[in-house]
This record gives C-alpha cells, structure tokens and sequence, in this order.
C-alpha cells in the first residue's frame, strides 16, 4: 500500500509550489486564477474516484473501520467511510444570511 504521500501527491504539492514560486504578480495572480476557475471540476473529480476507489476496498471484504483507517493521514471513521462510499459529501459552510454581501475589495 502507497503512503499518503505518494508521488502523486508530491507532484500535486510541486505544482501548488511553482505556482507559489512564479516572480510576476500578474502572471502567477493569473494562473493561480485558472486553476482555481477549474477546481470545482477537478474537486468532483477527485470525491467520484475516490468514492469509486472506497466501494471497491469494501468489496474486496474489508470491514468500515478497515476502509476508514486507509483513508488520509489519520485515517476517518467507518462511518465516514461508508458515507463516502454513497457520495455524501463533509460538512459545509453554514449558508449566507439573507442580504449578506460577500467581503469588499
């Protein structure tokens, strides 16, 4: 089994770093901006694989708590598990009031 640091996961964190890492403000203003215009796809992505990826660890016959120890540093409940497994997302952000502007510039 790969460590929660797999290359991958290196290779995402470099990526974040040379993002970090561009000298222009503009131009690293601008590419941070792309991908994060692209995060919302690339975030439902990643929850569908991982979802898919969960189920197959249950069928392969390991129990919840099994699965749930797999996933992330610390591993997640074997509720938190099975939640994933059907596509139940973490908590969210408590909605905006009514009239509730967002921060000004």
């Amino acid at each position: 089994m790969e460590e929660p640091d797999a290359e991958e996961v290196r290779r995402l964190k470099e990526a974040i770093g040379a993002l970090a890492a561009i000298k222009d403000d503009e131009a690293c203003a601008k590419a941070i901006s792309v991908v994060l215009e692209d995060w919302p796809d690339l975030h439902a992505d990643l929850r569908k694989l991982r979802q898919e990826r969960v189920q197959r660890l249950k069928q392969s016959g390991l129990t919840w708590k099994q699965v749930g120890a797999l996933l992330g540093r610390d591993g997640v409940t074997a509720a938190r598990a099975q939640q994933i497994a059907t596509g139940l997302r973490g908590a969210k952000r408590p909605p905006k009031k009514a009239g509730e502007s967002p921060p000004a510039e």
